[in-house]
């Protein structure tokens, strides 16, 4: 049906996330990053670029509408449909009027033909009966015209209601049909995943008891006395599998709010928190409380998220990580000291192979983080000073909240800059989650003047009903130097069970603005890039050189290599050891950093419960203040035309001035962000939020009085 086509079909590719790749004088290939690929031949080369030129208009137009789209998170109904249901619904709504009006005039005429009969019965045939006899004749025409118009009324409005009616029962029914069979194979799906669960634990053979464990082992793996049968329990729960390895003792080290058991429930939260900064301040943490075995009733929650965009889905906590996607963003910053060797580069070239080993090491903390970190509130903040360690600081912020958008800048004292804006998009699907960064990366070096951009690929994690969950990172990253026209293709090639290659495989290709090939790159996102300097033979061609440098095991450089997990960090949320510090409370911050946020530090503290009824306040204090603020925007507005309207309004302020940057229709919100403010990039010529400056001197002189009270 046509309601449908508001979600994605079986062999279709979204224009806004496409590859849009020319292979050769006449071939083209489409590709969303993941199972779908299109390879296209046109019938001349002059054909070839009119499609490629008419599919990346159509790619910037979809990119736009996916930017400006409204925050009502229902696709289920196209633009076509709702136009079509309002034509209808005016049509029907005429129709009713004309009801209306002819059931007046029916009742008029009746009577006043109802009078003239009445008149003439009186009569006893005197000379003027003609004329009284004539005029009934004429009442008596004019109701029937007025009933003929309305029986006519009456019979156009049925057709049109029952025309309509079929057509709107039958699309009802096949959407009805459609959710059913959906709930049915979903439950089964989880039933079967329950009772595998269940047999595996049944067939799980632990270790002999230990001194103090008694005969516990029988009680983990074996369900209880009573316990339901998978037929008989519709509302299966989902437990995490269960640990089977002793615990290490460090769950004894004596830390405050470390602990996870009943006895910290007797301290506050503030006093726990208060400990902590102490603590912090003294060494970097390197561990924090383990993830809690909690049971989850995972099917209430899917069957009603598919289709849906993950960032207006109401989530519990116990998808998440105790970590906001600000404190995410900044862990780009792991590997810096590849763009502190990139500082050094006196090549361009060279530089940029550093710059794309960065780009590659970003995605190395996600191979095991299939949790899903916090949603930023509006306003939120997060700072990361390792000025004195490792010489560069970072703060993000997120400057939008539908569609979701954090802006994030990082200065080094070894001579770069970073910054970007992403907008996170994402689809849940039922089977996989896809996850799309838009927004474009900038680094600059100062002491050469060299500008680099590049976007993100596409993040997609499989098995999420079924199965174990697994991340996979899928499509093409081109990272341009502005200054020299350098350039370096990077491919991550998507996970196939039927390929021999190594899996998580990145290949990239580092040229000049001639387009000659000089260094090539291999490796994987999640363990190590290498670097091979291209040997040209006796041609030029860099494509009979590229085989020869993979054989040229000399001029093999090692450009980065995954650091290693810190100990039992498949307890700790598989955080590496600058994700097990960004969390750490710090004096000195931001009322608005993450580290303050109260239901993400009572999820790290293993209270999850409280965390959850903590979040659903949070949320609902972000909307109000949104209202609040959408409703002072429209006051504003309406002073302002009244005032134009009394010509009260000076000739040096246009008309224009009053109206709100909105969608006609659209409640206008008037946020700003406190630390970052939108420009066009000179270089890009995109619209994007930049540093003004003023945090580190508010810092400085601990002057917070601008920040907005949003937790």
């Amino acid at each position: 049906s046509k309601a449908e086509m508001g979600h994605t079909c079986r062999g279709t590719i979204n224009l806004a996330t496409a590859n849009i790749t020319v292979e050769d004088s006449c071939n083209f290939i489409i590709s969303n990053g993941g199972a779908q690929t299109y390879h296209l031949k046109a019938s001349s080369e002059v054909e070839r670029q009119r499609w490629v030129t008419a599919l990346e208009l159509a790619k910037a137009k979809a990119v736009k509408m996916l930017e400006e789209s409204d925050d009502s998170g229902d696709e289920s109904v196209s633009q076509t449909d709702k136009t079509e249901l309002q034509n209808t619904l005016r049509i029907l709504s005429s129709k009713v009027e004309d009801l209306s009006t002819c059931n007046d005039l029916i009742a008029k005429h009746g009577t006043a033909l109802q009078r003239s009969l009445s008149e003439l019965e009186a009569l006893r045939l005197p000379p003027d009966s003609t004329d009284k006899i004539k005029q009934v004749n004429e009442r008596a025409t004019l109701f029937r015209i007025t009933s003929n118009a309305m029986i006519n009324a009456c019979r156009d409005f049925m057709l049109l209601a029952q025309t309509h009616g079929k057509k709107w029962q039958k699309s009802l029914q096949q959407e009805r049909d459609q959710r059913i069979r959906l709930e049915e194979t979903l439950e089964q799906l989880a039933k079967q995943h329950n009772h595998l669960e269940r047999a595996f634990r049944g067939a799980t053979v632990l270790p002999s008891s230990t001194p103090g464990t008694g005969g516990s082992g029988k009680d983990l793996c074996c369900p209880a006395k009573g316990d339901l049968s998978d037929e008989d329990d519709d509302n299966n729960e989902f437990f995490d599998a269960p640990e089977i390895f002793p615990m290490p003792d460090i769950m004894g080290h004596k830390r405050t709010g470390s602990n996870i058991s009943g006895t910290s429930s007797d301290i506050s939260l503030d006093e726990q928190y208060k400990h902590q900064v102490e603590d912090t301040k003294k060494e970097k943490r390197t561990r924090i409380p383990y993830k809690p075995n909690y049971s989850l009733n995972l099917w209430s929650i899917m069957k009603n998220c598919i289709g849906k965009e993950l960032s207006k889905i109401p989530m519990p906590v116990n998808f998440n990580e105790p970590l906001s996607m600000l404190q995410r963003l900044t862990e780009d910053l792991e590997y810096h000291e590849l763009l502190d060797r990139a500082a050094r580069c006196e090549s361009s070239l060279e530089q940029l192979c550093y710059v794309a080993a960065f780009t590659v090491s970003s995605y190395s903390t996600t191979v095991f983080r299939t949790s899903k970190p916090f949603n930023p509130l509006l306003g939120e903040t997060f700072e990361l000073d390792r000025l004195e360690e490792n010489g560069y600081r970072s703060l993000c912020e997120q400057v939008s909240h539908h569609p979701p958008a954090a802006a994030h800048h990082a200065d080094s004292k070894h001579g770069w800059t970073l910054r970007q804006e992403i907008k996170i998009t994402s689809k849940f699907r039922g089977k996989y989650l896809s996850i799309m960064p838009l927004g474009t990366i900038h680094c600059v070096f100062h002491s050469s003047g060299n500008h680099y951009t590049w976007k993100k690929v596409t993040t997609t994690v499989h098995n999420i009903i079924v199965g174990k969950l697994w991340i996979d990172q899928s499509g093409e990253i081109e990272i341009v130097n502005h200054k020299t026209g350098d350039k370096c293709n990077l491919k991550f090639v998507p996970y196939s069970y039927f390929s021999r290659d190594v899996a998580r495989k990145v290949t990239g290709e580092v040229m000049d603005p001639s387009g000659k090939v000089h260094f090539v790159l291999l490796g994987t996102w999640d363990e190590k890039m290498d670097c091979f300097k291209v040997q040209l033979g006796t041609g030029d061609n860099g494509g009979e050189a590229r085989p020869r440098a993979h054989e040229a095991e000399d001029s093999r450089v090692l450009l980065w290599k995954r650091n290693p997990l810190p100990k039992y960090a498949e307890n700790m949320y598989y955080f590496s050891e600058l994700a097990l510090t960004l969390n750490a409370p710090e004096n000195g911050t931001a009322p608005t950093d993450s580290r303050w946020r109260p239901d993400q530090r009572l999820m790290e503290n293993g209270r999850w419960d409280e965390a959850n009824a903590e979040k659903q306040r949070l949320e609902e204090k972000q909307r109000l203040s949104r209202k609040r603020r959408e409703a002072e925007a429209a006051r504003a507005t309406e002073d302002g035309k009244a005032a134009l309207a009394r010509r009260d309004v000076p000739p040096r302020c246009p008309p224009q001035a009053l109206t709100p940057l909105c969608p006609p229709g659209t409640p206008c919100d008037p946020y700003k962000p406190l630390w970052f403010e939108r420009k066009k990039d000179p270089v890009t010529q995109e619209l994007a939020h930049v540093y003004k400056g003023g945090y580190w001197e508010s810092k400085e002189k601990q002057d917070w009085s601008l920040c907005p009270d949003i937790f």
